[in-house]
């Protein structure tokens, strides 16, 4: 960094021992700024670049923006870097990411977010462009922290899925003033003009996978199908809200939902619901639809203990299938398309950055499959 030292050095003389400037032109100030981009290379923050240089930062800015009115140099988003001559440009190769920054906010790293950050990665890689992630822990609120580091990171484009509920959600309203191309990932606005109402959406369609669960069910000769589920997430209030839907489509009666969470938010006993489904099965519904699977997996044993066999007393199949092929015996699952949705995502996003800002919003929904195994074959 020794021509970049020396150029800095070359600016503070020009300055008194009040730090003011005493003479430098603007014509100087910009050969100076685009001299030190091309020692550092490739893209620099505008503060960072007005920090190392001493320059005030509202003077570079300055001076970026008629560089880049004049072609000199591209500002993205508080970033700034040389622009390349048609003899440097250079189809983007697979090690390259001459493409956009793109942000991807999940609200935590499991398994099931893991294939949607999977499919992002995977279009992002074939799209030579960079991913940022960012990731909200379990039961916070900094959503909008974490996309403001994000944007502080360069991000060009959004992939977002943040804590909205169903209903009103004041927290929200931030998804309204985003500065850059968004879309909604396995989530979207919870009322038609709620927040991030006008913004891109792209998930699995839970209500469709539910549906398609209690139609195997009703199938198989079952007349009524218990639902056990979670209550703290997007998801769970999809799958809820399908259960409700589908059990009366199917000609059923909706029965109470059994809370796989305990009051404090944690984990219920399972051997607690276990001994409600079999209370359900002495009433006589014999076919259960267990969201999550983790929370499926545990329960042929503790049914066993309690004198009924899967899928011989009691029917079983889990909604999420990150694991049910591995239990015992095999559970069949609803497998909402994860990786597929990160890969739409993605292609949405650039579509968006690169068609300009005539498109129209989409809301697209990607339909789960059924994944028949033994819980619940037939």
């Amino acid at each position: 960094m020794i021509l970049f030292d020396l150029l800095a050095g070359r600016y503070a003389q020009r300055k008194n021992h009040e730090g003011l400037d005493v003479g430098i032109s603007g014509e100087e100030r910009r050969r100076l700024i685009v001299t030190v981009l091309g020692e550092l290379g490739g893209q620099v923050r505008v503060a960072e670049l007005a920090e190392r240089l001493g320059i005030p930062a509202v003077t570079v800015r300055r001076d970026v923006a008629a560089l880049a009115d004049s072609g000199s140099v591209t500002r993205s988003h508080g970033y700034v870097s040389l622009e390349p001559s048609p003899s440097d440009r250079r189809p983007a190769g697979p090690h390259c990411t001459s493409g956009p920054t793109v942000g991807l906010l999940v609200p935590s790293v499991g398994p099931y977010f893991d294939e949607i950050i999977a499919g992002v990665r995977s279009a992002a890689t074939a799209a030579a462009a960079r991913l940022v992630l960012g990731i909200t822990p379990t039961g916070a609120r900094d959503d909008q922290a974490q996309v403001e580091q994000l944007l502080e990171s360069g991000a060009q484009g959004l992939l977002l899925a943040p804590r909205l509920r169903p209903g009103p959600d004041d927290d929200c309203e931030w998804l309204n003033s985003l500065p850059v191309p968004t879309v909604l990932v396995e989530r979207r606005s919870p009322t038609p003009d709620g927040p991030g109402s006008q913004l891109d959406t792209i998930g699995s369609d839970h209500r469709d996978g539910v549906f398609r669960a209690l139609r195997h069910f009703v199938g198989l000769g079952h007349g009524s199908v218990l639902l056990a589920a979670r209550s703290d997430s997007w998801t769970a209030a999809e799958v809820r809200a399908g259960y409700a839907e589908g059990m009366r489509l199917l000609g059923m009666e909706p029965l109470p939902v059994l809370d796989t969470l305990g009051p404090d938010g944690a984990v219920a006993d399972p051997g607690g619901l276990a001994r409600r489904i079999a209370d359900a099965a002495a009433d006589g519904v014999r076919a259960v639809l267990v969201h999550s699977d983790q929370d499926a997996i545990r329960l042929p044993p503790l049914l066993r203990v309690l004198g009924l066999r899967v899928p011989a007393d009691v029917a079983l199949i889990a909604y999420d299938d990150m694991f049910a092929a591995l239990a015992a015996p095999p559970l069949t699952a609803v497998a909402p398309p994860k990786r597929a949705v990160g890969e739409a995502a993605f292609a949405l996003l650039l579509r968006r950055l690169t068609g300009g800002p005539g498109l129209p919003a989409q809301r697209t929904s990607l339909l789960p499959a059924l994944r028949v195994r033994t819980s619940c074959g037939g």
